[in-house]
């Protein structure tokens, strides 16, 4: 197996036959020719993975060679020979894009370290391009499922704002699937090529948090055995995304506004300031200006994020998009299975459609996993659904629970559909009994924050007062 196949061009025999000599026990396939005209043709037959090329030649110099194939192939590298080195040629051969310049008379060893490491940078061009594709596959637009008008407009907002540099706030209830777009902005923006850096700001304290974005120096803090890079650094020159950043404490707010206004950041324990250039994408399921209002949250900050708000629209008004989700994660989760799943009952889709998805995508997605796992025969029905869905929804009132959907259900189905009402009918009268307070209702159920979030949520519990 060769190492690559090179065409090599120049107008004196002699020359073409010192380098297929050199590069050939070298282990490459050398494709030969001494008219320039004929290598414009060979460049698009053969596609060589490198061109050779003399500078000075009858007919089409070696420049002229060099454009014929990035036309053909951007990505392959030139290497121009000439035997009239200077200064003005070498500068305009790399303008025009040329890898590498060697004079003539040349070594061994220097035409076969120029081949080498232009082939090097030929396969990490191929492997960056390769890996963005696969990136795009996996959070491109076409992954963020949604035909209703709703949606329609999110995609025309989001493919203008990835261009930008701009910071952007996308707000939406959760499941909506903010990570999903922030990831998107980030494969179709300028900065893909550099890390997308995801931060969960309401998953940790705040001294960890201010660690994990800033960093720290050895001894800053008990524990601290090493300097470490923060996440801030982490994501130069890509985007860093700020999940629940409503949750994000004062004090680091203050931090972050510095951060993104002076493009500099200091670890903790530190004294230099180190420059960082990021491209800042927020996500927040929460009311940022009614968190101003009340104190919690810095107006310059709010002002810094929101430069371009994206606002995600809830499943339940996104009509059409139920039924169309729901047979895309059909195709993903029923495969392997013995019994090949064709798709949904009408009873099924009746129900998913009826249904007021306070999880949104996020828990559709669960739903269907589980039925996919559940059914039985060649399609999914009503009883491989979760019995809740079909449940009327609880208020945040607290009013009396309605009777059943369906008084003609086996005791193991009736049981559980109580069960549901019940929990999701406490669950709103302790929320209203603490004015909305998320904290204080979860420490009344004896449960943590963020479960008691994940339940409201699930149950469509309309949050009011304080939501702390």
């Amino acid at each position: 197996m060769t190492k690559g196949r090179l065409l090599i061009v120049d107008d004196e025999p002699d020359m073409l036959e010192n380098c297929t000599r050199i590069l050939g026990k070298a282990g490459y396939e050398c494709l030969t020719v001494s008219d320039p005209l004929k290598a414009v043709s060979l460049l698009e037959s053969e596609r060589p993975d490198l061109l050779l090329t003399d500078l000075r030649m009858p007919g089409v110099d070696g420049l002229g060679l060099l454009r014929q194939a990035h036309q053909v192939d951007p990505h392959m590298p030139v290497i121009i020979l000439t035997a009239f080195a200077s200064i003005e040629s070498a500068v305009e051969a790399v303008k025009e894009g040329a890898f590498d310049y060697v004079p003539k008379p040349f070594s061994v060893d220097q035409l076969k370290l120029a081949v080498d490491r232009a082939l090097a940078q030929r396969r990490l061009a191929v492997e960056n391009v390769r890996l963005r594709e696969q990136l795009r596959g996996t959070y491109g637009f076409e992954n963020i499922i949604g035909r209703s008008p709703a949606m329609a407009q999110v995609f025309e907002l989001v493919r203008k704002a990835a261009r930008s540099e701009a910071n952007i706030l996308i707000v939406g209830e959760s499941g909506t699937g903010k990570e999903l777009v922030a990831n998107a902005i980030h494969v179709n923006s300028p900065r893909a090529a550099e890390a997308f850096v995801p931060v969960d700001c309401a998953s940790l304290p705040e001294q960890l948090l201010e660690s994990e974005l800033f960093g720290h120096e050895k001894g800053a803090f008990t524990g601290a055995v090493r300097t470490k890079p923060g996440l801030i650094e982490v994501a130069h020159r890509g985007t860093l995304f700020l999940d629940e950043i409503g949750e994000l404490p004062v004090g680091l707010q203050v931090k972050m506004l510095r951060a993104l206004q002076e493009r500099q950041i200091r670890r903790v324990g530190g004294t230099r300031q180190i420059d960082v250039d990021v491209r800042l994408v927020s996500a927040t399921n929460r009311d940022l200006r009614d968190l101003v209002v009340k104190g919690q949250f810095r107006e310059e900050l709010y002002y810094r994020v929101n430069v371009i708000p994206i606002v995600l629209p809830p499943l339940r008004e996104r009509k059409g998009d139920v039924k169309l989700l729901a047979h895309t994660f059909l195709k993903k989760y029923a495969q392997g299975r013995e019994v090949p799943l064709e798709g949904f009952e009408p009873e099924a889709i009746q129900i998913l459609e009826n249904y007021s998805w306070p999880g949104n995508v996020r828990e559709l997605q669960n739903v269907i996993e589980r039925a996919c796992v559940l059914a039985e025969g060649e399609t999914i029905s009503a009883r491989d659904l979760p019995a809740h869905l079909s449940a009327p929804p609880a208020t945040a009132g607290g009013a009396p629970v309605p009777a059943l959907t369906s008084k003609n259900l086996p005791l193991k189905e009736a049981k559980a559909q109580w069960m549901t009402q019940l929990e999701a009918t406490y669950l709103a009268e302790l929320l209203r009994r603490h004015d909305g307070n998320v904290s204080q209702a979860a420490k009344a159920a004896g449960i943590d924050r963020k479960t008691f979030h994940r339940l409201i949520n699930k149950y469509g519990i309309r949050q009011t007062g304080v939501s702390r």
